[in-house]
């Protein structure tokens, strides 16, 4: 993990040479592969962890803490960009309070500054996790190359399929629903700005508005997630989302209600994610985490067609971007759907039986 970190770090801070002209394209794409592949990796060893720092009866509490972090942090990493590197001043081919030179003809140093900034913030706040939590010993008895990755892979499913189909269920259910959350990021700033009109600016404060509140609201959540269990919270917020995207569906253009709709989505955004993730491990069984939330990024990237091919086939056949809306919400009612059919030990509410029991009866 640590060293998958370091990759995160080093790939975003090299596209500081990225140069906005043809010769750096392939620079530019080798970086981003490799620093995408890292995070994939990095992030299974951080969700692993959960299981390490978390009590039985808390796991929702500090899953949706650590999540709610991150929506925080990446509020404060926004502003300090904006002001240091991107805000146009009045001050001509320059932005930021650093007066960087922001146009492609100048070398687009307002961007390149602010991806190094974001490596040394990346790299700081790791610091203290890799000084206070101990990483888990490494499973040598997988083999290491690509090859045997995906053996273990396939021999994973299939005793998944044998011994734990809820589980497996569940990773299915996610996968899907997971890819739906993603495409409010991915999709909302494109509606908010060609359906809704919005600029550039006022994008990028929605953004900020919308963090906030998801930071807020998946904060809360993790109480309501240690008290009721996270497969109610994860369906509860699937509605919410999806009664949300309808709405925006159905506001026209109106910039004021797609503030509050929009706003109003971001409650229920981090919940299911966090939840997502106490809920696989609360099913985990201990030293095998590494091995279940792989599987977990595994399906979750192999879903990640889902929204994107609904959306542009519902503006396709809409004729408008505002349609693209209901592609999300049928990837996150299908989601829903899935995640209706899933039953495993740890729907009971997290206070009824403490870790061990639950983990001790599974073999996931």
């Amino acid at each position: 993990m640590l060293i998958a970190t370091i990759g995160i770090a080093l790939s975003i801070g090299g596209m500081v040479f990225v140069a906005p002209s043809q010769p750096y394209l392939y620079l530019g794409a080798a970086l981003l592969g490799i620093g995408t592949v890292a995070y994939e990796i990095a992030s299974v060893g951080y969700n692993a962890m959960l299981g390490q720092v978390a009590p039985g009866d808390r796991t929702g509490r500090v899953s949706a803490i650590g999540w709610a972090a991150g929506y925080f942090g990446g509020i404060v990493l926004l502003v300090v960009l904006l002001v240091l590197c991107i805000q146009d001043f009045g001050g001509g081919d320059v932005a930021g309070l650093l007066r960087l030179p922001a146009t492609v003809a100048t070398g687009q140093w307002d961007v390149r500054v602010a991806i190094g900034i974001a490596a040394v913030w990346l790299a700081v706040s790791s610091v203290p996790l890799f000084l206070v939590v101990p990483e888990a010993a490494a499973d040598r008895s997988r083999g290491g190359g690509v090859l045997s990755a995906y053996r273990d892979l396939g021999r994973d499913v299939a005793r998944l399929w044998r011994e734990r189909r809820d589980v497996l269920g569940f990773l299915v259910a996610s996968a899907v629903f997971r890819d739906g959350v993603g495409a409010v990021f991915t999709f909302g700033g494109i509606i908010a700005a060609q359906v809704f009109g919005f600029s550039a600016s006022q994008v990028i404060l929605f953004a900020i508005a919308a963090n906030v509140v998801a930071g807020v609201a998946t904060y809360a959540s993790g109480w309501l997630d240690d008290r009721f269990g996270s497969r109610a919270l994860i369906m509860v917020s699937l509605v919410g989302l999806a009664l949300c995207g309808l709405g925006v569906l159905a506001a026209g253009t109106s910039a004021a209600l797609f503030w509050v709709l929009g706003l109003t989505l971001a409650l229920f955004v981090g919940p299911v994610q966090a939840s997502s993730r106490a809920y696989l491990a609360r099913l985990a069984t201990p030293g095998r985490e590494g091995e279940l939330f792989g599987l977990y990024a595994t399906t979750g990237r192999a879903a990640t067609f889902l929204a994107p091919t609904l959306f542009s086939l519902a503006v396709t056949i809409g004729g408008s971007t505002r349609y693209g809306i209901l592609g999300i919400v049928v990837v996150l009612v299908a989601g829903l759907v899935c995640m209706a059919f899933v039953r495993t030990s740890a729907d009971r509410a997290p206070g009824v039986a403490d870790r061990g029991e639950r983990r001790g009866s599974d073999r996931a």
